[in-house]
């Protein structure tokens, strides 16, 4: 199934992003008057930074673009009927609704379902899903439309490609890959002394930054079914992609990539964004 279709979550700015910048003498403050993290103006240019996704993923072939905003979305709004991402794209707006008797959205898991009940064409076709925040390239976009074995299908980081400290490493989720390549499992935050069974043949330890392929029909159920994380009380994407990799064996393929990733919650990252064109 043809992969035309990219689904980008940009919530609000989230508290580390917000420390981040305000360690930044340049940056200090700018979330005062932004209401969206991925807003934040970067680059020779001043444009937001979700234009330079959005031009990575328009460079990889997608066709279609869905971003997942709060229920505040004016800003998105004004921005895609100003033509303030690049041209060409089919651009569509979801918004993720809070639950009735909570006070925060229910998780990235939720999101996803959101999106795929406002536009039902998603439910039956093949999409990538992706941060908001972190400058995926233009080859790992691509990737993730190629054919392939399996229904779905992630990017698996090598640890060593980034340019991120140890700490920062050790927070992020690692991957249980099968010598064959399929996920078998997401280990968030595993314990130190943990880490070093989950490097592969080649020594690397394998990341997962969020971005995923997958086909509609064959996610939904694992997405409205997600349990809720006993700490976060949210239904976590990653979660129900370890479920489905648990109950569906092989159905996930890892596709191995080693580089960095811009970030905008990591405050060495930012100067990077001040060449942009």
């Amino acid at each position: 199934m043809e992969n035309k279709n990219l689904i980008i979550m940009v919530g609000g700015a989230s508290s580390r992003m917000k420390r981040s910048l305000e360690s930044h003498s340049d940056h200090g403050g700018i979330m005062d008057n932004i209401p969206h993290k991925s807003l934040i103006p970067v680059g020779k240019n001043n444009r937001p930074f979700l234009y330079y996704l959005v031009m990575n993923a328009q460079t990889a072939g997608y066709e279609n673009l869905y971003l997942i905003t709060s229920p505040g979305n004016d800003a998105f709004k004004k921005l895609v009927d100003s033509h303030g991402l690049p041209t060409g794209l089919n651009i569509f707006i979801a918004v993720q609704y809070v639950p009735e008797g909570r006070e925060k959205p229910l998780g990235t898991a939720d999101a996803l379902q959101q999106c795929m009940d406002q536009f039902p064409v998603l439910k039956q076709s093949a999409f990538t899903v992706c941060n908001g925040d972190n400058l995926y390239s233009v080859g790992a976009l691509q990737d993730l439309r190629a054919d392939r074995i399996a229904p779905h299908a992630l990017i698996s980081y090598a640890s060593s490609g980034f340019e991120f400290t140890d700490d920062r490493i050790s927070k992020f989720a690692l991957m249980d890959i099968s010598e064959e390549g399929f996920l078998q499992g997401i280990v968030e935050k595993p314990a130190l002394e943990d880490v070093p069974k989950y490097k592969d043949e080649s020594g690397e330890l394998r990341v997962s930054m969020n971005i995923f392929s997958f086909s509609g029909k064959e996610v939904y159920s694992y997405l409205a079914n997600c349990p809720l994380d006993p700490v976060r009380n949210e239904k976590e994407l990653p979660k129900a992609v370890g479920i489905l990799a648990t109950e569906e064996p092989q159905s996930m393929f890892c596709i191995p990539r080693s580089e960095h990733i811009p970030d905008l919650t990591d405050a060495n990252d930012i100067a990077l964004f001040k060449n942009l064109e």
